[in-house]
């Protein structure tokens, strides 16, 4: 069987040893394995003597015992695996093996590596290396947090063995596990974790990059220098809170001894976000800021490296690398969901036979990287990598999250952790929510099923929407205090009342884009509802767009009839009024949003998700059936923008959050002017009132009935009016945030722009009286439609 000179690092690896391959200067080589495992014995490259001939000429009992490498302890009474497990070692009644001394320095430095690989004897070793501690101690012995880790190893990677691969699970399971569940075979040693879950660990020495390490984390050390403790502590106080994905307690542990301790793009990448917040430090804001492109690009070339031999610190790199406004990007998701499979973050580690703190890393780590698929599959608009079937990460609880026990002495810095934690795992609720949505609506087979169902798509769509718009409705409800947004807007404006002379002092609150993630998934659905609502309208003219063009051309007439022919015109009512509602609850909670909240961090999806807001109002304005409507929307997306810009004011903090929902605002309302001019409809013709008249409840019940739900439905929370328990399919005071008086012709409670605190400073240009009387129904919304009004 011939062997190819160069396969993927994930390809299997050859079985018959062969001669070391040499690698071509560049660093982004690929890389052969296979012969990495000549003289390998238990997980052990020895440059100094063959694993089975060059042994001491006496090994201890117990080594001999469980074919383990013999090596003397400093203290020349005993090996250091039997100092190790706490055994008798048979070496210590007889003289000392002094073979192992005659090789001088030779000896000595080929022996750091292998005293690593299996049971290091002393800390101070570790730290004149310069190689990290939590790797290095993968099998120390005795009472610490870093033992026998799997993921973090300082010269082993392991890959997942699945279950198609030519490794047979049955043959796996005859192989002679030692004490340490580790198995030496020619390929490489075998690490078991569980019953049904094994790994295999290879060396990094033979990957590309790996002689650069310490070269690449001196130079990423420099360019901070002397501030990178400083730009730590600014990372866990900031970003850590809102993304907790690094052990805090272990990362200071690691630099209070040597930045040489950590991977590079890791180091790299906690710089790069902490320098964006360089200013609310008073030691360094009167201070020049690194060389951030130099970072950067160290941070490229290292990550690459990186993923030749990857371990639970590149996933950590990469998910960082991902947060900053313009890092977010397809391809390099698509790479860290196959790193984290290699990983086998996908799996369940609840069992596996690792330190606890790694297991709930992992669990952590494995969230936040389906986080990353899901929020970035929306933002990019691309099929997700990662299937439910596939998928087997146990919920988040608060045990993995040891860093709450850490912070025991600050009592308020364990407060913004615990919101912290309570802030991921909601974020967490919320992907999965809209996974589904995701899968539901916007597949390529959803699509079809859709199209198929000709006029019925509508009440195919909404079918599927309902259990979906519960759930979020359900989801809502539950959010605990501590991240609820109308708490935080009333602490945070305390914190302000209490310094106004520092800002730098207060805390700053991530809780902003948990809840505008919220509004984006609140979006998503209904797009998919007025999309299929406006092309069951105009499936007998073609496209959308054509079709409005078609009915103004042909028609001024005010009977909109013409264009809803295959639709209940009360079920589009109930659905635009519901999709409007989601709007301008969006609208106001940017509105209301405070420096506390624009300065704090963002998660990489929220510029996508203010620029939804914007799409969604360019949506409803497209498919307006009448002026009337269409020129609420554009003034309401005027509004939205000005909103926009003194939110990104310089010195409000990220300008990019902001920018980039303006830009595509402009794009979607300039081609919005090119649409030709809506029919002026009057207020009995128009869909707007609908359903109120003679035969306003029988269509109520035929159109409740043709949603799947009976006629007493309209007070448990079909898709119209409900109890205030109802979903936004419902009652419009609930989770719709709109007010039921829309529907029902209540007293005209106009919708008022709060004036507030905000980044801005000043009002905005809308007053009450700026919404004119024309507006009629589309005006009557209260400013308790809002967050604020979404409480109860």
């Amino acid at each position: 069987m011939s062997v190819p000179s160069a396969v993927p690092r994930t390809a299997p690896i050859a079985i018959a040893p062969k001669p070391p391959p040499r690698f071509p200067p560049s660093r982004q080589a690929s890389i052969n394995y296979s012969d990495s495992f000549s003289g390998f014995r238990s997980g052990i490259n020895t440059p100094d003597t063959d694993s089975l001939s060059g042994q001491p000429t006496s090994p201890c009992e117990a080594c001999l015992r469980r074919r383990l490498e013999c090596v003397m302890s400093d203290d020349e009474e005993s090996c250091v695996a039997c100092q190790t497990n706490g055994a008798e070692c048979s070496l210590g009644e007889s003289p000392p093996p002094r073979k192992r001394k005659l090789n001088g320095d030779a000896e000595e430095s080929g022996s750091k590596r292998r005293k690593r690989r299996q049971n290091p004897p002393s800390l101070s070793s570790t730290v004149t290396t310069g190689m990290s501690l939590i790797e290095e101690m993968a099998n120390f012995g005795g009472p610490t947090l870093l033992k026998r880790t799997l993921g973090l190893q300082s010269d082993r990677y392991s890959q997942y063995i699945g279950p198609t691969t030519d490794f047979e699970p049955s043959l796996i399971n005859l192989s002679p596990f030692d004490p340490h569940d580790e198995s030496l075979l020619a390929r490489g040693t075998l690490r078991k974790v569980g019953d049904e879950d094994t790994f295999l660990m290879l060396p990094d020495s033979l990957t590309p990059g790996h002689a650069h390490i310490i070269e690449d984390v001196d130079e990423i050390e420099s360019l901070v220098a002397p501030h990178g403790r400083k730009l730590i502590d600014l990372y866990f106080r900031i970003v850590h809170p809102g993304f907790p994905i690094v052990q805090k307690s272990v990362f200071y542990e690691k630099y209070d001894r040597s930045h040489r301790e950590f991977s590079p793009p890791l180091l790299a990448a906690i710089y790069i976000l902490a320098i964006n917040w360089w200013d609310h430090s008073e030691e360094l804001a009167s201070l020049p800021r690194p060389n951030v492109r130099e970072l950067e690009r160290l941070v490229r070339v290292t990550l690459a490296d990186a993923m030749y031999r990857p371990k639970l610190s590149t996933i950590q790199a990469g998910l960082l690398l991902s947060q900053r406004p313009e890092g977010d990007q397809w391809a390099p998701t698509a790479q860290l969901v196959a790193i984290g499979q290699e990983l086998g973050l996908h799996l369940d580690c609840s069992s596996w036979k690792i330190p606890p703190w790694e297991r709930g890393l992992r669990k952590r780590l494995a969230w936040a990287l389906y986080m990353q698929d899901k929020w970035g599959a929306l933002a990019h608009g691309r099929p997700s990598h990662i299937f439910s079937s596939n998928w087997a990460v146990p919920v988040l609880t608060p045990h993995d999250f040891p860093d709450i026990d850490w912070e025991e002495s600050d009592a308020e810095a364990r407060i913004e952790t615990e919101r912290g934690r309570t802030l991921f795992c909601q974020m967490v609720q919320l992907s999965q929510i809209l996974a589904e949505i995701l899968e539901t609506f916007y597949t390529l087979q959803a699509t079809r099923a859709v199209a198929n169902a000709g006029p019925q798509g509508t009440q195919l769509v909404l079918s599927l929407a309902k259990p979906i718009q519960l759930k979020l409705k359900e989801w809502y409800s539950g959010l605990p205090d501590s991240v609820r947004m109308d708490s935080t807007f009333q602490s945070a404006t305390m914190s302000q009342s209490n310094s106004n002379n520092n800002n730098n002092n207060n805390r700053l609150s991530s809780i902003g884009y948990l809840h505008l993630a919220y509004f984006a998934t609140e979006i998503t659905l209904h797009r998919r509802i007025i999309r299929s609502i406006d092309a069951s309208c105009s499936s007998s003219s073609g496209s959308t767009i054509a079709s409005l063009s078609a009915s103004v051309n042909s028609t001024t007439s005010s009977n909109p009839s013409s264009t809803a022919s295959n639709i209940d015109p009360y079920i589009q009512h109930i659905c635009r009024s519901a999709a409007k509602a989601r709007l301008i609850s969006a609208m106001d909670f940017v509105n209301r949003l405070t420096p506390s909240h624009l300065r704090a961090f963002w998660y990489f999806a929220s510029k996508t998700n203010f620029a939804l807001i914007g799409t969604f109002g360019s949506l409803l304005w497209a498919t307006s059936p009448g002026r009337e409507e269409a020129d609420w929307y554009r003034r309401r997306l005027g509004e939205y923008r000005w909103t926009l810009s003194v939110s990104s004011k310089p010195g409000e903090g990220h300008k990019g959050l902001t920018e980039f929902a303006m830009g595509m605002l402009d794009i979607s309302t300039g081609l919005l002017k090119q649409l030709p001019e809506k029919p002026l409809l009057s207020r009995s013709g128009s869909a707007v009132n609908v359903g109120v008249g003679v035969n306003a409840e029988v269509m109520r019940s035929q159109s409740l009935l043709a949603l799947g739900t009976g006629t007493g439905s309209a007070q448990r929370g079909g898709y119209g009016v409900g109890s205030p328990a109802s979903s936004g399919f419902g009652r419009m005071g609930s989770m719709s945030g709109f007010n039921e008086s829309y529907v029902r012709g209540g007293p005209d409670r106009r919708y008022q722009q709060p004036a507030r605190g905000d980044a801005s400073g000043v009002q905005s240009p809308r007053s009450i009286s700026s919404d004119s009387s024309d507006e009629g129904g589309y005006g009557n919304f209260s400013v308790t439609a809002g967050m604020a009004g979404l409480a109860d």
